[in-house]
């Protein structure tokens, strides 16, 4: 399961590093079309970088509930509560040995 929701999430990133460069692409095509100035076509190319940038973090953020969706489901735990537990259980093993 979590090994499908890291293909997704590695193919989205590769398809917004396609984008990038697609979108470099476009703003010659533009500025060579459209006699687009320097300064017009690196704004662009700015917005375009912003808008993938949040589809990237939306994306993650996505994914990233949906995995802990599906651990809740299967009833594993996090890495974080599984080493609060594990350091729980190696204070009362030293209590109980002190005792």
């Amino acid at each position: 399961m979590f090994e499908l929701l890291e293909k997704a999430m590695l193919t989205g990133l590769g398809a917004a590093a396609i984008t990038q460069k697609k979108a470099e692409e476009l703003v010659k095509e533009l500025k060579e079309k459209y006699k687009l100035s320097e300064e017009e076509g690196k704004a662009f190319l700015e917005k375009m970088q912003n808008m993938a940038k949040e589809g990237r973090e939306k994306l993650q953020e996505t994914a990233e509930v949906e995995v802990k969706k599906a651990l809740d489901r299967m009833g594993l735990v996090s890495k974080e509560e599984f080493d609060r537990l594990l350091k729980r259980v190696e204070e009362l093993e030293t209590k109980v040995k002190g005792a």
